[in-house]
C-alpha cells in the first residue's frame, strides 16, 4: 500500500468493529463491582460467580483461536454481522436473566461476539492501514480494548448504585443497533480465500487445555489449593498441553501457528503482551474486591476509583503508538515495563495503608505503563513476518490476550477466595491478605515483562 492516508470509509469500518469490541469488554469488567450483589441475588459463591468473567474470557479465547482461519475464509462484513447477532441475543438473555445459569449462558453468547470482533478490528487495521501509520492506528485500537476494562467498573458501579445491574445490559442494546448500521455501511474487506481445512481436533485440544487450567483455579477458589480437585484439573491441563503439542507437531492443520513463537523476538513480544494483559484484567478485578471488601466503599466509589487511570491510559495509547512509529519498540516498551513494575511494587508494599486516593493514584501509574507497551508489543511482532502471516500473528496474540485476562481473573480471584475461606477471623483482613498476595504475584510478572524488553534489546544488538 503506497498511500499514506486512511480513507474515511476505512476509519468508520474500523470504528464500527472497535465499538462492538469496546461494548463487549466494557460489560465484561462492569460486572466485577456487582459481584457482591449478584452472589446474594443468585445464591452462589464468589468462586462460582467469577465464571461470569473468566468463563466469558475463556470463550472469547477459544473463538479468537479460530479467527486466523475465519478471516481468510469469510468476508469481514460477514464476520461482523455474525458477531452483532450473537451479541444482541446474549445481551437480551443477560438483561432478563432469572437465574445464574441464564446469565452465564448470555455471557457466553456475548463472548462469541467479542471473540470475533476484537481480532477483526486488528485485521482491518493490519490490512487497510499503511505501514507508516500502523503504530498510531494499532495504538488507537489498543486504546479501545484497554479503556473498556477500566471504564467498566465505573459504568457498572454507577448503574448498580442508582438503578440495577440489569441496566448494564439494557443500555448497551441501542448502541449495538447503531454499531450494526455503521458496520454494514462501511466494512468492505473481502476474504483472502484459503484451501486450508479447519482444525477441529486442535480446537478441541486447545479448549481442554484452557478450560482445565481455568477450572483448576476456580476449584482452588471454591475449595482451597490443597483440594484434590485443583490438582486433578491441573493434571488434565498438563495432559492437554502434551496432546496439543503432539497434534501440532504431526498434523498439517494448525488452529494457531505456534511456530511463530520460535522466532526469538516474536516470542519475547508475545510473552510481554500476555503479561501486560494478565496484569491489566487482573488488577481491574482485584481493586474493586479490595476496596469494597477492605476499605468498605460502595460499588459506586469502587468503580470510580478506576476512572482516572482509564482516562490516562486512553490518552497514552496513541502517544505510545506515535513513539513506536518514530523511535521503534524499545523506548515505549521500556517505559511500560518500568511503570508497571513500580506500580505493582507500590500496591504490594503499601497494601495495609492504602486508601481510596492512593489506590487511584497508583492505578493511574500502572495503567499508563500498560498502555505504553500493550499495542506496541503486537505491532513490533507483526513487523517481523511477511504480509501473508499477519493474520496468524493477529489470531495468536489476540487469543492469548483474552486467555491472559481469563487466567488473571481465575488465579487472582482464587487467591483471595481461598484466603477468605481459610480465615477464622475478619473477612476484611482476609481480603487484605489475599489482595496483597495478588499484588506480590503481579510484581513478579512485571519483572518478567521487564526482562523480555531487555532481552529483546540485547538480541537486536
Amino acid at each position: 500500500m503506497n498511500e499514506t492516508t486512511v480513507s474515511r470509509q476505512t476509519q468508520l469500518a474500523i470504528g464500527a468493529v472497535a465499538l462492538l469490541s469496546f461494548l463487549g469488554i466494557l460489560v465484561e469488567t462492569s460486572l466485577n463491582v456487582s459481584f457482591p450483589t449478584l452472589t446474594q441475588e443468585f445464591h452462589v459463591s464468589l468462586g462460582s460467580m467469577q465464571w461470569v468473567t473468566s468463563g466469558y474470557l475463556l470463550m472469547v479465547t477459544l473463538v479468537m483461536s479460530t479467527t486466523g482461519f475465519l478471516t481468510k475464509k469469510f468476508a469481514a462484513r460477514t464476520l461482523f454481522t455474525t458477531a452483532i447477532c450473537f451479541n444482541l441475543v446474549g445481551t437480551l438473555l443477560c438483561a432478563s436473566a432469572p437465574s445464574f445459569a441464564v446469565l452465564l449462558g448470555g455471557r457466553l453468547l456475548q463472548a462469541v461476539a467479542t471473540g470475533l470482533s476484537t481480532p477483526l478490528m486488528f485485521h482491518l487495521v493490519m490490512s487497510l492501514v499503511p505501514q507508516e501509520k500502523l503504530g498510531t492506528y494499532m495504538g488507537i485500537a489498543a486504546m479501545v480494548i484497554s479503556l473498556a476494562p477500566a471504564l467498566g467498573p465505573t459504568y457498572g458501579g454507577t448503574l448498580v448504585a442508582f438503578w440495577s445491574w440489569r441496566g448494564i445490559f439494557i443500555i448497551v442494546l441501542p448502541i449495538l443497533l447503531l454499531t450494526a448500521w455503521l458496520g454494514e455501511r462501511n466494512i468492505r474487506l473481502a476474504a483472502s480465500s484459503t484451501t486450508e481445512k479447519f482444525d477441529w481436533l486442535g480446537v478441541i485440544l486447545l479448549s481442554v487445555t484452557f478450560f482445565s487450567l481455568s477450572t483448576a483455579f476456580a476449584q482452588a477458589g471454591n475449595y482451597g489449593f490443597g483440594d484434590r480437585r485443583f490438582w486433578w484439573f491441573l493434571l488434565a491441563f498438563v495432559i492437554g498441553v502434551s496432546l496439543l503439542a503432539v497434534h501440532l507437531h504431526f498434523s498439517a492443520r494448525r488452529i494457531l501457528n505456534f511456530k511463530l513463537l520460535l522466532h526469538p523476538l516474536i516470542g519475547l513480544r508475545w510473552l510481554n503482551f500476555f503479561i501486560l494483559q494478565f496484569v491489566n484484567i487482573g488488577i481491574s478485578f482485584v481493586l474493586p474486591i479490595f476496596t469494597e471488601g477492605y476499605l468498605h466503599v460502595s460499588a459506586f466509589v469502587a468503580g470510580f476509583i478506576l476512572l482516572p487511570g482509564a482516562l490516562v491510559g486512553a490518552a497514552v495509547s496513541p502517544l505510545a503508538g506515535r513513539l513506536f512509529d518514530k523511535h521503534g519498540a524499545f523506548l515505549p516498551l521500556l517505559i511500560s515495563s518500568l511503570l508497571v513494575t513500580c506500580g505493582s511494587l507500590l500496591f504490594f508494599s503499601l497494601t495495609p495503608v492504602l486508601g481510596v486516593i492512593s489506590v487511584t493514584l497508583i492505578y493511574i501509574f500502572l495503567r499508563g505503563g500498560f498502555n505504553f507497551g500493550f499495542s506496541n508489543s503486537m505491532s513490533d511482532a507483526s513487523t517481523q513476518v511477511p504480509p501473508a502471516q499477519k493474520a496468524e500473528i493477529n489470531s495468536l496474540f489476540n487469543t492469548f490476550q483474552q486467555y491472559a485476562g481469563s487466567l488473571g481473573t481465575s488465579v487472582l480471584s482464587a487467591i483471595i477466595s481461598a484466603r477468605q475461606m481459610a480465615s477464622q477471623g475478619s473477612m476484611s483482613r482476609a481480603t487484605l491478605l489475599g489482595s496483597r498476595f495478588d499484588f506480590g504475584f503481579l510484581v513478579l510478572l512485571a519483572l518478567v515483562s521487564l526482562a523480555t524488553v531487555l532481552g529483546a534489546k540485547h538480541r537486536a544488538k
